[in-house]
């Protein structure tokens, strides 16, 4: 089935039901697709307005796998290892095996929709909008480079992702915890995050000189990248920070001291060199997994609720703002961008403070009749 209208160029439904229109430019036909004949009809306009300005997208026979090489390339600069990393992992795994092959002037909005069920038909909505994510980067860079007349993920219905709130510990859980693990070589660390906030690999990376004057230089993170420690800079800029200390993060501390003392002599020669506060019992920086499954067991050995390291640094934070703490004083504890982020992730924990509010003033009414 086609149609044509005047200066339109050729319109045509081809049998898989999506529309293709075509046009001559230079001697050289162009086409684009939609899944409607509208869809295709403004996608030809769009075209045809884009050679009079002398800009016209040409894909060439680049293909989705080639777009993601040339994006992975050029955002390697400006991304941390860690996230450049699962950036490509994104795509390895879940765009290339399905959309890899496909060149850029066949992939349509639909095609894409169908990239995502898959992974929301098994419940992965933070996955599928991962994927969303790192092709629509990856798309409008083509856009940018005139690879693509427009970004064909904003035309599709983006995943949706709703992160489940996690119960935060009560104080007997709290005291549990702290009682429990009182013998167990990883507490000093655990303390740590429960008494500063801080993220687990910016614990990791703290050295003896970043201790001092009863409070912590927060001015990096570390962890293992393909097996060799890395150490980058935070977060944000916010992220470098100083976080002062309480008597329990002191405390921890200096038993983390002690024990890496003990350790050393231990492990004589076979002990590696290196100033960081936390690591193994032969020196070695700590992985985040061998601290993530440690607290795991531990907390189904007390039968606590499960928590990540992370959420040690959410329960810090929770604790801080339900005692009233401002919260533009949390956020710069946390190393936030900005309050706005410590709102937004802690509003479950603030509005609990909205029945204090209202009996404050019910108070104040009171007094004023």
């Amino acid at each position: 089935m086609s149609n044509r209208s005047p200066g339109e160029g050729t319109v045509v439904q081809r049998k898989d039901g999506r529309w293709q229109a075509s046009l001559m430019l230079d001697g050289k036909r162009r086409t684009v697709y939609g899944s409607t004949r509208k869809e295709a009809a403004q996608k030809l306009s769009q075209l045809k307005e884009q050679a009079r300005g002398g800009t016209l997208p040409n894909p060439g026979k680049r293909t989705v796998s080639d777009l993601l090489d040339q994006y992975l390339e050029a955002v390697h600069p400006n991304l941390k290892v860690g996230t450049w990393e699962h950036y490509k992992l994104i795509a390895d795994t879940y765009i290339r095996p399905t959309l890899g092959k496909l060149r850029l002037s066949r992939l349509a909005p639909d095609r894409i929709q169908r990239l995502y069920r898959p992974l929301q038909e098994q419940g992965h909505n933070r996955t599928a909008q991962l994927v969303h994510f790192v092709l629509g980067q990856a798309c409008g860079l083509a856009v940018q480079w005139y690879w693509l007349p427009e970004n064909p993920c904003d035309r599709v219905l983006r995943p949706q992702y709703r992160a489940r709130r996690r119960d935060v510990w009560s104080p007997d859980d709290l005291a549990s915890f702290l009682a429990g693990t009182e013998s167990h070589w990883l507490q000093p660390l655990w303390l740590l995050l429960l008494s500063t906030g801080c993220r687990l690999g910016e614990a990791l990376a703290l050295t003896w000189d970043d201790v001092k004057d009863g409070a912590v230089s927060v001015t990096k993170t570390g962890q293992y990248v393909r097996g060799q420690w890395s150490i980058g800079e935070p977060k944000t800029n916010a992220g470098a920070r100083t976080v002062s200390l309480p008597p329990a993060g002191a405390a921890a501390l200096r038993r983390q001291r002690a024990q890496r003392s003990q350790w050393r002599l231990r492990a004589g020669t076979d002990w590696e060199r290196s100033d960081l506060v936390f690591t193994g019992e032969t020196g070695r920086p700590l992985h985040r997994a061998t601290v993530a499954h440690a607290l795991r067991r531990v907390c189904d050995a007390l039968g606590l609720p499960a928590v990540t390291p992370h959420g040690l640094r959410h329960l810090h934070a929770s604790l801080l703002l339900s005692q009233g703490l401002a919260v533009p004083l949390v956020s710069q504890r946390l190393g936030h961008a900005h309050p706005g982020i410590t709102m937004s992730v802690y509003a479950h924990t603030i509005g609990r403070g909205d029945e204090q509010a209202a009996a404050t003033i019910g108070s104040l009414l009171q007094r004023t009749r």
